[in-house]
């Protein structure tokens, strides 16, 4: 397999774990747990921290 295929698949996950982390940052209130380590968990476990953070942590 070409690594270079993977680049895209590289590029969107960090775009999302960027995107994640940013509205971490920038949200007014996060649910459930403390805003740091909703970031831990985002950048540590990409895709899944994001989700879990859009899904359960971040106050709609």
């Amino acid at each position: 397999m070409n690594p270079a295929a993977l680049l895209p698949v590289l590029i969107l996950a960090v775009g999302f774990a960027v995107y994640c982390l940013v509205d971490v940052i920038r949200a007014g209130e996060v649910r459930y747990l403390p805003r740091w380590l909703w970031a831990i968990i985002c950048i540590g476990s990409i895709p899944l921290g994001g989700v879990v953070y859009l899904l359960v942590g971040k106050k709609r």
